[in-house]
């Protein structure tokens, strides 16, 4: 195993910040009261086509509207956005009058997609300028964006709570981010009523993204093994620290009563899980991820060039895709195992809290929580790997560059990692069963 070398000034310090939060069945009715008190005036609501069948956006638009707000909806976001729906998201609202407040109103791809809109409203330049280097120009907003209020409508992105905007780079065949603090919504309106209307296949999905970030802030490389920072340098991800601990915790336990049976469709389970996306999204939002998301941008930016006809049973995919949490669990089971040495102490007792009955109790150490998502991931229906997704012993290079260029989520881990690590992840998560 690669260590990482100590620091020669250990850091002391960390960071933590989250938006505002209302939680609750029924807070959505109460967002016009939480926009106005913004000082807003026009407000544009950001969704996707999906979301609009569903009637939550009018739902939310009516609510703006019945305080006296203008508000005009927007189907502009693409289920795993690209530069270029990002792009085209950006002109249709640079055509509309200019809002005093963008709310999303959707799953991750819409958080998102009102990120990107709300950052170039108010910032010079196009959106490559601003995608994280290397493959974008890693440049900082100039100026203040605009407030961003998010209503997840799916349990799991976290996007309502950090400071990321995810896009696929088209060109370069790679997904990745951009990143900074002002991009974290001032506002998270989480409604598990508004849950209702997701199929089980994105329950399973997006809950496998939830249990990632919070497995992933977990075994995160601790605050103090970075070299101290002086308070410019300081980034979002710091590192796992006591209060990102804490809501990690909470959300892997509420996750092993109730990831199952949500995606079994029991109603009582939807608020647990809602609550668990979002004490994992204020985990990883401030202590960051690192493996199974670097792989994950590859894996699902890369499906589109294999010849693969993979479609996921719930999403309306007119093409190839692999959903953000499918992408990030396909890995996951052979990642930890990979990170296992840095921290036995932290995966036992993950594996633990997940599994709470003891079922791969007698599993060696070093397998244990990789057995313990595996069975789960068998529980709820995610792909068997990568190879009935669509990807060969042939794709193992191409999704290792993919990942090395994760360099902002790889310097989480906690452990260097090199390409030998990550080739030897890909080729053991072809098949989990």
């Amino acid at each position: 195993m690669t260590t990482r070398p100590s620091p020669s000034t250990p850091e002391s310090v960390f960071t933590y910040a989250a938006p505002k939060l209302k939680f609750g069945p029924g807070s959505v009715a109460e967002i016009g009261h939480d926009v106005a008190a913004l000082g807003a005036r026009t407000v544009l609501v950001v969704t996707d086509p999906q979301l609009v069948a569903t009637g939550h956006p009018e739902r939310v638009a009516q609510a703006l509207r019945s305080v006296g707000l203008v508000a005009e909806v927007h189907d502009s976001a693409a289920v795993e956005p690209s530069d270029a729906s990002l792009a085209t998201a950006v002109e249709r609202a640079k055509g509309a009058p200019r809002p005093d407040v963008v709310v999303a109103v959707g799953g991750g791809s819409a958080i998102d997609t009102a990120k990107a809109v709300s950052l170039l409203l108010s910032n010079p330049g196009e959106l490559m300028d601003y995608v994280n280097a290397p493959v974008g120009g890693g440049r900082a907003p100039e100026h203040p964006v605009l407030p961003v209020v998010a209503v997840p409508t799916t349990t799991g992105t976290g996007s309502e709570s950090t400071t990321i905007c995810v896009l696929d780079v088209l060109a370069a065949k790679v997904k990745t981010g951009i990143s900074h603090e002002r991009l974290r919504p001032v506002l998270a309106v989480v409604d598990p009523e508004l849950t209702a209307t997701q199929p089980p296949g994105v329950t399973a999905s997006a809950g496998m993204d939830i249990l990632c970030h919070a497995l992933e802030s977990w075994t995160a490389r601790p605050y103090t093994s970075y070299e101290h920072k002086s308070a410019e340098q300081r980034v979002p991800y710091c590192g796992a620290n006591p209060i990102a601990d804490m809501y990690a915790e909470r959300a892997m336990r509420l996750l092993a009563g109730a990831f199952r049976s949500a995606v079994a469709g029991e109603e009582s389970a939807r608020t647990d899980m809602a609550l668990a996306a979002t004490f994992a999204g204020m985990g990883f939002g401030n202590a960051g991820v690192h493996v199974p998301h670097a792989n994950a941008y590859p894996v699902a930016g890369r499906v589109h060039d294999i010849g693969s006809d993979f479609r996921p049973a719930g999403y309306a995919a007119s093409e190839a895709m692999v959903p953000h949490g499918m992408a990030v669990a396909s890995t996951a089971p052979a990642a930890f195992e990979m990170t296992f040495g840095a921290n036995p102490e932290r995966h036992l007792t993950a594996a633990a809290w997940l599994d709470p009955q003891g079922l791969d109790a007698d599993v060696a150490p070093p397998q244990r929580l990789p057995a313990v998502l595996r069975r789960l991931m068998r529980d709820i229906d995610q792909p068997s790997g990568l190879a009935e997704i669509g990807y060969t012993d042939a794709d193992v290079d191409g999704i290792v560059s993919g990942t090395m260029q994760q360099q902002r989520l790889l310097a989480t881990a906690p452990r260097e990692i090199t390409e030998e690590d990550i080739a030897g992840v890909v080729r053991a998560s072809m098949h989990h069963w």
